[in-house]
């Protein structure tokens, strides 16, 4: 990867109108440009419509259509010269299919590639009942900044998945949020999977409510691949950048002179990993278990 500043924007959403929060994420892009000079810009999650939406998922694919969601910050990248990461809710192959999804878009306004959120939480999942599929993919794009992957929200509460990432050659994972568990949560799993797989993670967290009365703390960050936090916003509307060297390994610390003699991905026992690819469940019960009509029990 090359040097270059990465942003999280992070900003608050007028519930399920997707034309005034497209509008004022494009003014946000301009924000970043004019007073970070930021070259990739993280948006939080579902940031179209907020996370809780109290529609359907027919009422909620009718309001997503590609162009909407689309066209303006496509334009708005093109304009400036930046990479964005997008989270959108989108339409998936057929009417009431729901995707949560992370779109890529290069400094040329084109669709460089995108990811559907593998994990989606309990709440929002169609196989527990709620409006989103589960997407079946995880890959890294090569840009002319880095290699990037991208992660949702819940998403980075699994390890195996930014494994993955960095593993396919990941520099960079992006992490956009609606998250309303503790900043403690967040900054543990943040800077943990910085930190297991060697990769800066920009993470941008919703702020200010949504339509099912949910308020976002915000807290976004920027983490390097040693787990320190580059970037730290606070629980209000405001952006934050960092410059990302592209040789962040060298010291075992920030501020160290003494060299790092380890690395996280080849040091790795393969043969012993098997054991995890099983069912399995907490030995702890849970509050409240919905019920997964993915699963037969047996």
């Amino acid at each position: 990867m090359k040097e270059f500043i990465a942003a999280c924007v992070q900003i608050g959403i007028t519930p399920n109108d997707v034309k005034a929060n497209v509008e004022k994420s494009v003014a946000w892009l301009e924000k970043a440009v004019k007073e970070h000079d930021a070259d990739l810009i993280v948006f939080p999650e579902t940031i179209t419509t907020g996370f809780i939406t109290n529609l359907n998922a027919n009422e909620l694919w009718d309001l997503v259509d590609e162009d909407s969601i689309l066209t303006e910050i496509q334009k708005a990248a093109k304009a400036h010269g930046v990479h964005v990461v997008w989270p959108t809710y989108r339409r998936g192959p057929e009417r009431g299919l729901i995707l949560n999804s992370s779109i890529l878009i290069g400094a040329d306004g084109e669709e460089i590639g995108s990811y559907d959120k593998t994990h989606p939480f309990p709440l929002e999942n169609a196989a527990c009942g709620g409006w989103v599929q589960a997407g079946t993919r995880a890959e890294v794009f090569e840009t002319e900044l880095g290699a990037i992957g991208m992660i949702i929200c819940y998403d980075g509460d699994f390890p195996e998945l930014s494994r993955i990432l960095a593993v396919k050659g990941a520099e960079v994972i992006t992490r956009p949020s609606a998250l309303l568990r503790s900043f403690d949560i967040w900054n543990l799993t943040t800077s943990a999977r910085a930190y297991d797989n060697h990769v800066y993670m920009v993470a941008t967290n919703s702020v200010g409510p949504d339509a099912g009365g949910g308020f976002y703390f915000g807290h976004s960050m920027i983490v390097n691949p040693i787990a320190w936090r580059l970037a730290q916003a606070r629980g209000s509307e405001e952006i934050v950048s960092s410059k990302l060297n592209p040789d962040p390994l060298r010291h075992v610390t920030w501020g160290s002179k003494s060299p790092q003699a380890f690395d996280h991905l080849e040091d790795r026992n393969l043969e012993l990993y098997r054991e995890s690819l099983v069912e399995a469940r907490s030995r702890f019960e849970i509050g409240e278990r919905l019920p997964r009509l993915d699963k037969v029990e047996s």
